[in-house]
């Protein structure tokens, strides 16, 4: 190689040197002080010059760092869902709205317990199987023929009346006396007998609770009764 071009090899080298220095310069700069933000997309640079690479590629990270620059590809959407809020660690959590337990109030349609017709019935003091079919609304000749009875027989506490269920009701009026009434005791009466003679009400269900009596139902001679 001759000096000429020795020469002319020195001199390039020392301006590319030169100016490498200067660029590194300038790039550091725009690094730590960028000043106007891009939207635009990532460019690929067409130069092969490594000086031109290096200062675009310096030019990018500042932008990115200062959050001006969509990295490539990827486009911010506006989230139209349930509002987010973040944990600790910056972590996206969704925010649901609370779900609150409803109850539904149902109404108590509860019928009371009535009173039913039985299968038997034993009876009580002053009562006779006439009385009882007019309590329980049942045939008098259906109740006297399945218990081989008749009107004119002799009736006793303890026996044992079997009660028809067939669903005929007494022939005539069950009801003898009137009431609401009040009625004074007599001497030997039970609440059985009183009720028997007003024809169609029940001695426990409706006078010993009218009266607040309890068993046995002991009435004393002379006490004013209500019959309900």
């Amino acid at each position: 190689m001759s000096k000429k071009n020795v020469f002319y090899v020195l001199f390039i080298m020392v301006m590319v040197i030169s100016l490498s220095a200067c660029q590194r310069s300038a790039t550091s700069g725009a690094v730590g002080t960028p000043t106007a933000a891009s939207t635009s997309q990532e460019v690929v640079p067409t130069s092969s010059d490594p000086m031109e690479m290096l200062r675009r590629f310096a030019t990018q990270t500042a932008q990115a760092l200062s959050g001006t620059v969509q990295p490539s590809g990827l486009t911010a959407t506006p989230y139209a869902g349930t509002p987010l809020a973040t944990v600790g660690n910056g972590t996206p959590m969704v925010i649901s709205t609370p779900v609150f337990a409803t109850t539904t109030h149902v109404p108590n349609t509860a019928v009371p317990p009535v009173s039913t017709k039985p299968e038997s019935y034993i009876l009580q003091e002053g009562e006779w199987p006439l009385c009882i079919a007019r309590r329980f609304n049942v045939d008098q000749s259906e109740l006297l023929s399945i218990n081989g009875l008749s009107s004119g027989g002799t009736f006793y506490a303890g026996l044992v009346l079997k009660i028809p269920q067939s669903g005929n009701p007494f022939v005539g009026a069950r009801s003898t006396l009137p009431r609401p009434a009040s009625y004074t005791v007599a001497s030997g009466d039970t609440i059985y007998g009183i009720a028997c003679k007003y024809g169609d009400t029940d001695p426990i269900l409706n006078i010993a609770a009218a009266n607040n009596l309890v068993a046995p139902y002991s009435i004393k001679t002379g006490t004013v009764l209500s019959i309900p």
